[in-house]
């Protein structure tokens, strides 16, 4: 693959009256690789660093954030103006805008769902999928195992009563909310917080953010069977929200899908403890498929 210099740009796209923020790392000459983050993620959880080692120069890396996240739209909290479907159109509305026809995908969690709803129905646009700490989009037909009593309890307690206004309450609130899904790596608090205060800051309303995606309609289930382009599935053995199962029933359904099993990450898009794992197996896949 050519060897590009690195380069960094960052905008807003406008489209039909949604606007929808982006970063790109690479020249727009480079061959395309759109990062979908999680439910309630904006791209911030993406890094810098991760993108940088992921591009290797080689690579146009780009990121974004959903709706209701980061710097693009924001609906009122508590009353989405979209769709599961609408947030499944949104990364080909950003490859039309960039005038980009086909492009590698890697989703993590509702990421996941996305890009597997893309390959289904629009295979045509993908290069190649990565799918990570996700589920079938439209289950397997099996049981699969639910969430950790320790996620699941963080969804029974009753909301916070958070102030925000309060930039500090926020930042506390979103490092706790990403507590529960942590693995065997340990929490590494630091690193959530820094995170968590750039989401904050950037971020248009939080309010929106931390609940409108949970409460929008629901997506067109797909059936990952009928997916057809190259396919990596990295999971962890102890994802605590979507246990190692999952992983395997996505790699068993997708034709020819590989799986690679990780160890100690959570419910989690790759922190750098991972990435000397992650990162090749993604080079690897993107480079021979």
């Amino acid at each position: 693959m050519t060897t590009y210099p690195t380069q960094r740009h960052t905008e807003i796209l406008e489209l039909d009256g949604l606007e929808l923020a982006i970063e790109r790392c690479g020249p727009r000459g480079a061959p395309a690789l759109l990062l979908i983050a999680g439910g309630a993620q904006s791209m911030d959880w993406w890094t810098p660093e991760f993108c940088d080692r992921l591009g290797a120069g080689e690579l146009q890396v780009i990121r974004y954030d959903h709706r209701d996240t980061g710097q693009s739209s924001a609906s009122e909290p508590g009353r989405p103006d979209y769709t599961g479907d609408d947030l499944a159109a949104d990364p080909l509305r950003i490859l039309d805008a960039l005038g980009i026809d086909k492009a590698h995908l890697v989703g993590m969690s509702m990421g996941g769902g996305i890009a597997q709803n893309i390959a289904v129905r629009a295979p045509e646009r993908v290069l190649t999928l990565t799918l990570i700490e996700t589920s079938p989009a439209g289950g397997d037909g099996s049981p699969l195992p639910p969430p950790t009593r320790q996620v699941a309890a963080s969804w029974e307690q009753p909301e916070p009563e958070i102030d925000w206004a309060d930039e500090s309450a926020v930042i506390d609130y979103r490092v706790e909310v990403e507590r529960p899904y942590i693995g065997t790596l340990g929490f590494d608090e630091d690193r959530v917080r820094a995170l968590a205060t750039l989401e904050v800051r950037r971020s248009r309303n939080m309010a929106s953010s931390m609940t409108n995606h949970f409460l929008a309609a629901p997506g067109t289930a797909v059936d990952p069977a009928e997916i057809r382009v190259p396919t990596l599935v990295l999971h962890s053995a102890d994802d605590p929200m979507f246990p190692l199962p999952h992983g395997e029933a996505l790699a068993r359904m997708i034709p020819e899908a590989r799986l690679v099993r990780l160890a100690g990450m959570g419910h989690e898009i790759p922190p750098p403890a991972v990435w000397d794992t992650v990162i090749p197996a993604l080079h690897t896949h993107l480079r021979h498929s």
